[in-house]
């Protein structure tokens, strides 16, 4: 048994390890958004059915021998598909250049999807066929030994390889390091596969005409084929666990940040559910695991109550304990509907459907039937019903406190159905616009009806406004939210100004801004200015070119130009770089959110190489770094040093107090930050010299992790 688990429990450890290694790779040429996870979800969830499908038609129409010689062969071409890959770029899991995102929303998804597939398909798609063909082995090898155990112990390799991602893979190794090690590993499962399959070959007849032994009448009916009701019952078990997976990995990655922190970490508990349910019945005991689901959707309603600034531990707790009780309980259900040994790769098989299934709802299909993330609530209301289900039949000989307490468990199941459900139907009567697309959920809101003041429209995306225009005509042009006079970037702005009239040069600036938002910094510029905007959503970019009439900064700028450049900023930068055209901008500002979290490719030490050279000689770099869960300081001041510029960090509030604002001001010049904008201003205006402020910490597109950046307490942004 020792060669079966072994290489069982490492194609799982590979097989999820480089999960997190690809999605590091795309994130940086797909808009960093969690989008991104969900697709390479979608795709690896789809490469694994085909490997069950392999399995299951390999296990049931082909001798023991014949399995054994195609799966050699195929494990033989998939090294070489490494080894050529590893020879093309460096690395045997590197996606080429040509990969990266032409700007076009709509062939993101086939785009990334067809990355993943000539990057890593065939290794994955063999990894993906061992746990159903090993175990069929085994139970050939081995009729008296059940082999579901050694399906926990696949998932047991899995959980193991989620959990060292984040707290020791990723801080300790480059992304290079990491696909070498993979590559090494996939050679040893190759070795023990080999020695599985020689096992098999031992013990398997000769004879090409191999058949079954006779079976007993006994024999017989315990091996009867599940009915179609079992089918559908796997399908959709599967299926509800799979989607409360990938929306509760976008609910909390949308506020922190995209990457692998965050997406190993409820995959790890989904797995979590499939070790216990599958180890022994006795782990799922519906006493235990509907009252935690039910403490867990009051957690979860909670949560969405307070909003994104709750701490990060509560909401990891609270969702994650709500994917932990609601997963457990659809794989707790679906280990009791399991057939007998002889039929598990057709079991495998409607599993990994089912995942596909979740996968393709989540990834395809939600974005075009839900204006906001509705996928969540949904999904967890289903598992409340997968819950209540059982419940709902009175067992034999059921005594008056145990009919009371089930009753009870009936009404809160019942409870929490509608009370996840309401967050789907969005009735704030606020709301005006709601966008879905690829990079998110957007809307506008009308708030302040009736009060000329206060009266606004506010462009919210996800659970963070990233700017607002007063609605009274006399007020429209007011710079608000993050970006007002007194704001670092309006600081660094001014004092650039006040610089160039001080030498008797022309006032007019080259402004450049990664991030739209409503277009706001435009009402900083003056007359003779040239804004040149970079922003990847289509969505933002109709709203705030005056879609619908609620923003109007980009037509009541008095800039002289305004442009706006549709993609990915860095990748716009890039290719603006390669064509000969750097625009010397006198100050380029970072201001690119998703919901509340930045896309960490655009703060890294490349990244920011790649902004000095569109500077011109004397360009500040404006770094917006407001965020309610990273403390982005050390990784800015590590920029600055690396840059050899001077940095200043200026704190703001604004709109009565309700909005902080947070931007790093880096410039060549070190008595920048001391010039009279900056010495009149209210805001609080830090120097930071050479030694000062906290340790640096440098992020590079090959290194860098969110780990060290988490705020113990949360700070407000809005």
């Amino acid at each position: 048994m020792a060669r079966y688990a072994f290489t069982l429990f490492t194609s799982a450890f590979l097989l999820f390890g480089v999960q997190p290694l690809v999605g590091r790779y795309a994130l940086p040429w797909f808009g960093g958004t969690p989008a991104v996870w969900t697709t390479c979800m979608l795709f690896f969830q789809g490469a694994l059915l085909a490997g069950y499908a392999y399995a299951h038609a390999s296990a049931t129409r082909l001798s023991p021998r014949r399995q054994v010689q195609l799966h050699l062969g195929l494990l033989v071409v998939a090294v070489g598909v490494l080894g050529a890959r590893a020879l093309l770029t460096g690395s045997p899991v590197a996606p080429g250049p040509e990969w990266r995102s032409t700007g076009s929303e709509a062939l993101l998804t086939g785009r990334l999807l067809a990355m993943l597939a000539v990057t890593l398909g065939l290794p994955f798609f063999v990894l993906s066929t061992t746990a159903p063909l090993l175990q069929s082995w085994f139970s050939r090898a081995r009729p008296g030994l059940s082999p579901y155990r050694l399906y926990a112990l696949s998932n047991a390799g899995s959980l193991l390889a989620l959990l060292g991602y984040p707290f020791l893979i990723e801080p300790t190794l480059t992304r290079s390091t990491q696909g070498w090690a993979w590559g090494m590993g996939f050679l040893l499962f190759t070795a023990g596969c080999a020695a599985c399959a020689w096992d098999v070959w031992k013990r398997a007849a000769p004879s090409a005409l191999e058949r079954e032994p006779e079976q007993s009448p006994e024999q017989a009916a315990e091996a009867q084929r599940p009915g179609s009701w079992h089918s559908l019952a796997w399908l959709g078990l599967s299926a509800c666990a799979s989607v409360l997976l990938l929306a509760t990995t976008n609910q909390l990655s949308r506020d922190v940040a995209a990457g692998p922190f965050l997406w190993v970490l409820p995959l790890g508990l989904y797995l979590l559910t499939f070790i216990l349910a599958f180890e022994r019945e006795s782990l799922y005991r519906r006493t235990v695991w509907v009252p935690l689901l039910i403490i867990s959707v009051g957690g979860v309603l909670r949560a969405r109550f307070e909003g994104p600034h709750w701490p990060l531990s509560f909401q990891l707790l609270v969702y994650g304990g709500a994917l932990l009780a609601g997963c457990m309980v659809c794989h707790g259900e679906l280990y009791r509907l399991r057939p007998v040994p002889r039929h598990l790769s057709a079991f495998y098989l409607q599993v990994s459907a089912g995942g596909v299934l979740g996968g393709v709802f989540v990834g395809l299909v939600a974005p075009h039937i839900f204006d906001t993330y509705g996928e969540y609530p949904l999904a967890l209301a289903a598992c409340c019903l997968v819950a209540l289900v059982p419940l709902l039949s009175s067992p034999a000989n059921e005594g008056v406190l145990q009919r009371l307490g089930r009753l009870a468990r009936v009404f809160l199941l019942a409870a929490g159905v509608v009370g996840v459900g309401i967050p789907m139907l969005d009735i704030r009567r606020e709301v005006r616009v709601t966008a879905r697309n690829f990079y998110g959920v957007v809307q506008v809101l009308e708030q302040g009806v009736g009060d000329p003041e206060m009266h606004l429209f506010a462009l919210k995306h996800g659970t963070t406004t990233h700017g607002f225009q007063l609605a009274e005509p006399s007020r429209r042009h007011r710079p608000t939210a993050y970006f007002t006079p007194d704001s670092g970037l309006g600081l660094a702005i001014a004092e650039q100004r006040r610089l160039r009239e001080a030498e008797g040069l022309s006032p007019a600036l080259r402004i450049g801004v990664l991030g739209l938002g409503v277009g706001t910094s435009t009402a900083l510029a003056k007359a003779s200015d040239t804004v040149r905007f970079y922003e990847i959503n289509p969505a933002v970019i109709a709203l705030a070119q005056g879609e619908g009439g609620y923003f109007s900064y980009l037509r009541d700028t008095p800039a002289r130009v305004v442009e706006v450049v549709q993609g990915d900023a860095r990748i716009s930068l890039e290719q603006e770089l390669e064509r000969g055209e750097a625009k010397g901008f006198d100050l380029l500002a970072l201001d690119v959110f998703s919901s509340d979290a930045i896309p960490m490719h655009l703060l890294t030490r490349e990244a920011m190489a790649l902004y000095r050279t569109h500077l011109a000689p004397r360009g500040v770099l404006a770094l917006h770094i407001s965020s309610s869960h990273l403390d982005l300081q050390p990784v800015t001041l590590a920029h600055a040093r690396e840059l050899g510029m001077h940095a200043t960090l200026v704190l703001t509030r604004s709109q009565g107090d309700t909005l902080r604002s947070a931007w790093m001001i880096l410039s060549p010049d070190a008595n920048f930050s001391r010039g009279d904008s900056f010495t009149r201003t209210a805001s609080r205006v830090h120097r930071f010299e050479a030694t000062d402020g906290p340790p640096p910490i440098l992020w590079t597109d090959e290194h860098h992790s969110v780990l060290p950046v988490l705020r113990r307490e949360p700070r407000e942004r809005e």
